[in-house]
């Protein structure tokens, strides 16, 4: 008997692009991207390049006539529901293109690549002359910093001269544009997308890597890909920005120079959520056989794991209602789920900005008898103390744990097994014991609790 075919349907969307042999830019980063984010991806080669995480070594041109023959192949075939543009390499190829896409009833995102993140040249001198159609077809252009001074004469240094380039862009034509912050200096990486009259800014932490190969390629097809998903511009660019950040903190090691962004990390997110829970659920039932209850402070205790790339609460497990004293012994009040914790979730958190491989925390009762517990951990033991926190901390929401978890740190000089939090008047004195995998937690959990025990 053979099997009834059950066909998926998906948006399409087109990237008209540059072959990075490497993989990390290029058609290979959009197609992946693409992917990613719930499109087809089509595509249509425009150079072949010989590079890698170094640099590019040789680049070549396809005819111009060979360019035109895979763009028809794929728009007479497909519904293309967007498009992005992104090495065209020379003015032929740049005039060509534009031709094609002003008759393509879908938005087109153009990437205009310039310059590699190594430095290499990718377009030549008389190809930034002829991007003025191509960018008057644009329903959204994404230059960085360098990219919009070339087009524009304005050369972004500051959220205001960023905005000044990305009206000149829609004055250009563009429906709208997006100045890409990446090139700018700061610990702020600042995003200026200008539509119309409206203007809005996009901000997140620099990350403090060179691995960036493929950034610029990577966002313009997640805009493309939820484009041609149905997302308005906005929504599409905001989502985007933000999974850029992820995208860059998460970067992929490969090769000898600095690596390229994580097209996949969204997804790979995902995919480690249902191994994360079962991480937790399998520390809360050690817990709970051994009975852990000399552990548990009167707020009670709560087991937190994180997803390798998580970035938010919502994106660790731990159990709903906590792990509380019964009269048996322990107890979780109700199951694992992500989002289920907020303290202890928002402390781990925090220490994964110094430290990305820790995944797991439990908060744990603190008095005499358990700091002199402490000394079985095979770690070092740090603390911060609430009286010495400045008052702008204590009134931003939210920033007592980035500020602990930074204290902490620091004080130890290395990434502590234990952090302890000694309160303050009406907070209990917790402590809190970190580890990469749930294992691990639980062995240090049990350390404690043997050592008390003795």
């Amino acid at each position: 008997m053979t099997r009834e075919a059950a066909p998926v349907e998906r948006p399409v969307a087109l990237t008209v692009a540059g072959s990075d042999s490497g993989g990390g830019a290029g058609v290979q980063a959009d197609l992946k991207t693409m992917e990613a984010h719930g499109a087809f991806g089509t595509s249509v080669v425009t150079s072949v390049t010989a590079q890698n995480t170094r640099g590019v070594e040789r680049a070549f041109t396809l005819p111009v006539e060979e360019i035109e023959a895979q763009y028809d192949a794929v728009t007479d075939d497909f519904d293309v529901r967007a498009a992005k543009t992104g090495m065209l390499a020379e003015a032929p190829v740049v005039e060509a293109v534009a031709e094609r896409v002003a008759g393509l009833d879908a938005p087109v995102v153009v990437d205009p690549v310039m310059v590699a993140a190594s430095g290499d040249r990718l377009l030549s001198p008389d190809g930034e002359d002829a991007y003025e159609d191509l960018v008057a077809r644009a329903a959204l252009v994404t230059p960085n910093a360098d990219e919009a001074a070339v087009l524009t004469g304005v050369e972004p240094s500051d959220e205001e001269s960023a905005r000044e380039a990305g009206e000149k862009l829609v004055e250009m034509g563009a429906d709208a544009a997006l100045v890409k912050g990446g090139h700018v200096g700061g610990e702020t990486v600042r995003d200026v997308l200008v539509a119309g009259d409206d203007a809005v800014t996009f901000e997140h932490p620099r990350i403090d890597t060179e691995a960036t190969h493929g950034s610029g390629c990577t966002l313009a097809s997640a805009v493309a890909a939820r484009l041609a998903r149905g997302d308005d511009l906005r929504d599409a660019v905001e989502a985007s920005t933000a999974f850029m950040e992820r995208a860059v903190r998460y970067s992929l090691d490969v090769g000898e120079g600095p690596g390229a962004v994580h097209h996949l990390v969204a997804l790979r997110e995902r995919a480690d959520r249902q191994p994360t829970q079962e991480a937790v659920e399998s520390v809360v039932r050690a817990f709970v056989e051994r009975d852990v209850s000399p552990l548990v402070p009167e707020v009670g205790m709560n087991v937190v794991g994180a997803t390798p790339y998580a970035e938010r609460v919502g994106e660790t497990a731990a159990v709903e209602g906590r792990i509380t004293r019964t009269m048996s012994g322990v107890e979780p009040n109700r199951g694992v789920r992500f989002g289920a914790s907020s303290h202890v979730a928002r402390f781990l958190l925090a220490a994964r900005e110094f430290d990305p491989t820790l995944r797991f925390a439990v908060n744990c009762r603190f008095d005499g008898s358990v700091e002199a517990a402490l000394a079985a951990l095979d770690g070092p033991v740090a603390e911060f103390d609430r009286a010495a926190e400045p008052e702008s901390v204590k009134a931003e929401e939210g920033s007592t744990m980035q500020w602990g978890a930074k204290r902490a740190f620091e004080s130890a000089g290395e990434t502590p097994a234990a952090v302890v939090d000694r309160g303050e008047v009406g907070k209990e004195a917790i402590v809190k014991l970190l580890a990469a995998d749930g294992a691990t937690l639980r062995d240090r959990t049990f350390a404690v609790l043997d050592a008390l025990e003795r």
